[in-house]
């Protein structure tokens, strides 16, 4: 009965409701009349106004309680939560923070953020913009960026589960079912196989290598439509002069195309800050690969600590602000030129 009932409510009462609300809307800005003044040197005068002005805040309503109760009462309540213990049920103040930037464990987290920061966000840059370029230029272009974005038709879960068999690994002497570690010991039949994800001193690196094979793909997209937006003539014209092919690529392509690759950089940081999916299926955060929000996940779910689950995600919040205002200033700006 009670399944009947929501299914009720959610087809049949949610769209009711909506509509109504928009009637009543609609009756309560009639109330006054919308006509202009007669007369009225400027348009009408603020009270004839009022009832337009008051359908704007009407139709917002809506959105704006629902971006209440979904998105600003929880950052408010994790912001009140990270200031309390390990149960909620003492006041700490900062205590959970500063055990954030103390903790040797805790610290290492960080220094995989930063390390995934550095090497995913350049790495899947770099090789974005080198494949733009080159694909510029071959007639099967379609077919390579094409061949190139499939990764990103894959879910992290997916991609995680994939190289975890690619980089799988059996003790040497025994059939090695990663192709890899296989590769490597059918070139060199002495080579040893190697634990790439259980191994400390690389698995971080592999890690990262996944999210670079997933994301190398949208770089290059974004990159290649910067490419094209730049005027032939004016490099035909360089090229004219006597400029090499360098010199076109560092004097006139990349800074024609900075806006564009601060665009991609400002999205990866974006996305690589809230990293998880991968580092949960391929390791689990376990041989010091945990980030934040694999660490965030464990303080709450397996540890049972919201104060400090909290705090790191008030920490991943913060880190990813500045990186918001530069998008959205960047898009108001785009909006403003174009």
């Amino acid at each position: 009965m009670s399944v009947l009932l929501t299914l009720v409510i959610a087809v049949i009462g949610i769209p009711a409701a909506l509509i109504s609300y928009i009637y009543l809307s609609e009756a309560i800005v009639s109330i006054g009349g919308l006509r202009p003044a007669v007369g009225s040197p400027g348009g009408r005068p603020f009270a004839a106004r009022l009832p337009e002005r008051l359908r704007h805040w009407l139709w917002i309503f809506p959105a704006a309680v629902l971006l209440a109760v979904f998105l600003a009462y929880p950052v408010v309540n994790t912001i009140a939560m990270s200031l309390r213990g390990k149960d909620s049920s003492e006041f700490v103040g900062l205590a959970n923070y500063a055990k954030i930037f103390t903790d040797s464990g805790m610290l290492i987290v960080l220094r995989n953020n930063l390390l995934w920061l550095v090497l995913f966000t350049g790495g899947t840059l770099v090789f974005g913009l080198i494949i733009a370029l080159l694909t510029d230029r071959v007639r099967y272009e379609a077919a390579a960026k094409a061949l190139i974005f499939v990764p990103m038709a894959i879910s992290f879960v997916a991609a995680g589960i994939i190289w975890s068999l690619v980089f799988a690994y059996m003790p040497a002497g025994e059939k090695q079912i990663g192709i890899v570690n296989a590769i490597m010991t059918g070139i060199d039949p002495g080579a040893r196989p190697q634990a790439w994800v259980s191994n400390r001193a690389t698995n971080n690196y592999v890690l990262i290598a996944v999210g670079v094979w997933m994301w190398t793909g949208f770089s290059m997209v974004i990159l290649s439509a910067g490419l094209k937006s730049i005027s032939n003539e004016l490099i035909e014209a360089a090229r004219v002069d006597g400029a090499t092919e360098w010199q076109v690529l560092f004097r006139i392509t990349l800074p024609l195309l900075l806006p564009t690759i601060g665009v991609v950089t400002v999205t990866l940081i974006m996305n690589v800050l809230k990293i998880f999916d991968v580092v949960y299926v391929m390791t689990n955060g376990n041989l010091g690969t945990e980030v934040i929000a694999n660490r965030m996940y464990k303080e709450m779910f397996n540890y049972h600590d919201f104060g400090t689950a909290s705090a790191l995600a008030v920490v991943l919040m913060l880190a990813m602000i500045p990186f918001m205002v530069v998008r959205v200033r960047d898009y108001n700006k785009g909006r403003k030129n174009g």
